[in-house]
């Protein structure tokens, strides 16, 4: 209530000065140049030239309020997203009154206003957990479910526990999202229940989301769109998603932009225009603008604070000491930052494109940077089929013995793009789950360079009907055996699928360590060499004093690991989804602290070897990384294996090349019948030690 008033007389005070004052001058080394969009109910956006060039009384003008860039002389110049930080933290009017109406804003805001908000956040989040306290010694009380592998009791509790959490709002449906991730910390059970917890937040109105488009683009929403659906597409825990087409003037007006959404295959969103130069270009206009929530950072900032006090008190009692809650509450606000910064999700996608530019089968949908902010992402829109129609059309077909070839052709696209993000690429997508995945179809005879060539060479238009095919799919979703013979008539047709990778603001890079330790499992599947991976499984955790019995771990993961050699002759068959669970349960049991971006691959195995054995029961996780390591390891004579041995001299050599020969020579030796020769050579390869 007394924030309210106080911004609207300063926002006069400063817009009118606005009017007044046509050149700004930041006397800072650091910057020389800064933009203001002269409001106080929203912080100044500071657009910097990072320049040593100019000196600090350079003047510059503006274009008008709302641009986006510094222009001096004729010259147009960007900033960073670090360097607009920086300014954003440095400015200061060269008003006396408005610096003086600002520092008294921000003191009341800092001891008065939010630490009363803060306390009527914990008020509400307490009226909803002490309820979840009391009840807790319910979890000692019911029949012992096998399934589960918890009493009935802790499995009733589980689901109360879930069901507050998604009443206290984005940031703790957000918190029990990652404790689903952390399944070396919590029980399968309680990871289970929270994983499908979906956002309940009720949409913003369509009026905050045009402003924050206008400010964002410095010009009407009618002079940016052509289309824009008011009603979002979906709603999120801390954004929003609309549908749009951009005008072709907006997009010609910046050249990587255009760049990226120009497409000589003609599709149902495909704009025909011209360039600078009266060349005919193909635009395709579809966007997908995502819109950060209001009062999301605020909110999310005291719930952050209200959760460390917390995790410190909780620390006090001996026993859950080795979770490190205040750690993992500070891990937990960094990955809650980095969602609430939509350049992130932005950069994410940009680099994933980059990747997998020269792949037809996976997809990201294509960042418009130049227009992204920290509350708007703009993203080609991509329209497909729910991975989850697909799931459900696989136990169709498995129930009536029916076949159907686009499943396992979407397991083998799934899981390769997962080990080239893994393997080759080191960044991995850190949210996927059948909601994140899309598919669509297109013709391959499309995108042949000849045929391109061809088609252009007689003006001709090369039209991808992809659009129409998910359309097909989707009017018969609810009708199995429909849809089955719709899919049939595809691929009859010549069409092929290709998987749709969204929302990409949580990815995984590991570091050193982790990868070692992730190498070392892996390999441990492969050379059977439990008790070495479960040595150094401890050793590298973040707290190994901590361990509780580390040799009978290393024991229990050496028995895991040879209970596959029984297995070795059909390896294909091992799910190595079970195989990594076993290996967390055994790991919160003993009390092994793993980094959680380390987690977060083994996690992400799990479910994406769950998903395509649900489309493809003889999904061979190893079989599909044979192609991936043979591209790694061969790549350039071996220089990438070669590259990481140099840097690292600790890194055991030639990890992934040991692997590849393994697998290289099983495949080969899977043809011979006789196993009892082939268990022998194992024994060779893989002595146990």
């Amino acid at each position: 209530m007394l924030r309210v008033p106080l911004q609207r007389n300063l926002s006069r005070i400063t817009s009118h000065c606005s009017k007044v004052q046509h050149r700004l001058i930041f006397r800072k080394t650091t910057c020389q140049s800064v933009l203001s969009k002269a409001t106080l109910a929203h912080k100044p956006a500071l657009y910097v030239i990072p320049t040593t060039a100019l000196s600090a009384a350079t003047p510059f003008h503006l274009h008008s309020k709302h641009d986006k860039a510094i222009r001096i002389g004729s010259i147009d110049h960007p900033a960073t997203p670090q360097e607009i930080e920086k300014a954003e933290a440095n400015y200061e009017s060269e008003y006396l009154i408005v610096r003086l109406c600002l520092r008294v804003v921000k003191l009341l805001d800092d001891w008065i206003v939010e630490p009363v908000l803060t306390l009527r956040r914990l008020a509400h989040i307490l009226i909803l957990f002490i309820p979840i306290v009391l009840t807790a010694p319910s979890v000692y009380f019911g029949k012992y479910n096998p399934i589960e592998g918890e009493r009935s009791g802790t499995l009733w509790w589980f689901d109360f526990l879930a069901k507050q959490m998604e009443r206290a709002g984005p940031t703790f449906i957000k918190l029990a999202q990652w404790i689903a991730s952390r399944t070396d910390l919590f029980p399968l059970a309680l990871c289970i229940r929270l994983s499908k917890l979906h956002s309940n937040v009720d949409p913003h109105p369509f009026s905050y989301t045009k402003r924050v488009i206008e400010e964002s683009f410095g010009r009407p929403l009618d002079e940016i769109f052509s289309e824009l659906d008011r009603e979002p597409l979906g709603v999120g825990a801390i954004a929003q998603v609309y549908k749009a087409k951009l005008r072709p003037q907006i997009i010609l007006e910046h050249e990587i932009e255009r760049a990226a959404l120009q497409n000589d295959v003609i599709t149902a969103d495909t704009v025909q225009t011209s360039d600078e130069k009266g060349r005919p270009i193909n635009l395709h206009t579809s966007v997908a603008i995502k819109i950060l929530h209001p009062k999301a950072r605020q909110i999310v900032h005291r719930d952050l604070i209200i959760m460390d006090c917390c995790a410190r008190l909780l620390t006090l009692i001996p026993t859950i000491h080795w979770l490190s809650l205040p750690d993992e509450v500070r891990v937990f606000g960094e990955m809650m930052k980095e969602q609430l910064d939509l350049r992130g999700e932005g950069r994410n996608l940009a680099r994933f494109n980059h990747y997998f530019k020269d792949t037809r089968n996976v997809k990201f949908p294509r960042p418009l940077l130049a227009f992204t902010t920290k509350d708007m992402l703009l993203e080609e829109y991509e329209h497909g089929v729910p991975l989850d129609i697909f799931l459900a059309q696989a136990i169709y077909t498995r129930k009536n013995n029916e076949n159907n070839s686009f499943n396992e052709k979407l397991a083998h696209i799934g899981l390769d793009a997962f080990l080239h993000m893994l393997i080759v690429y080191n960044f991995v997508h850190a949210d996927l789950h059948p909601g994140n995945i899309m598919v669509k179809f297109y013709k391959p005879e499309v995108y042949h360079p000849l045929r391109a060539a061809w088609a252009k060479l007689l003006g001709r238009e090369l039209k991808d009907e992809g659009e129409k095919a998910v359309e097909r799919v989707l009017s018969v979703k609810n009708d199995p055996a429909a849809m089955q013979n719709e899919l049939e008539a595809l691929k009859q047709e010549g069409y092929a699928p290709k998987l749709v990778f969204i929302d990409t603001g949580l990815v995984t890079e590991l570091n050193t360590v982790n990868r070692k330790n992730f190498l070392d499992l892996f390999q441990a599947v492969a050379t059977f060499d439990g008790y070495k991976t479960g040595e150094l499984m401890v050793e590298r955790s973040r707290s190994p004093e901590q361990v509780v019995q580390p040799d009978v771990f290393a024991l229990r993961m050496q028995n895991l690991i040879l209970g596959l050699k029984q297995s070795t002759f059909n390896l294909g068959a091992v799910k190595i989804g079970n195989l990594l669970h076993e290996t967390m349960n055994m790991v919160r049991a003993h009390h092994v602290k793993l980094e959680g971006d380390f987690v977060n691959v083994v996690v992400s195995i799990m479910l994406l070897e769950g998903i395509g054995r649900q489309l493809n029961p003889d999904l061979d996780l190893f079989k599909n990384a044979l192609p991936v390591l043979r591209d790694y390891s061969m790549k350039e004579g071996g220089k990438a294996a070669l590259e990481e041995i140099k840097k690292d001299p600790t890194l055991k050599k030639g990890h992934w090349i040991k692997v590849w020969i393994f697998l290289e020579l099983r495949t080969y030796l899977m043809r011979n019948t006789r196993e009892e020769e082939w268990m022998q050579l194992c024994d060779i390869l893989a002595p146990n030690i």
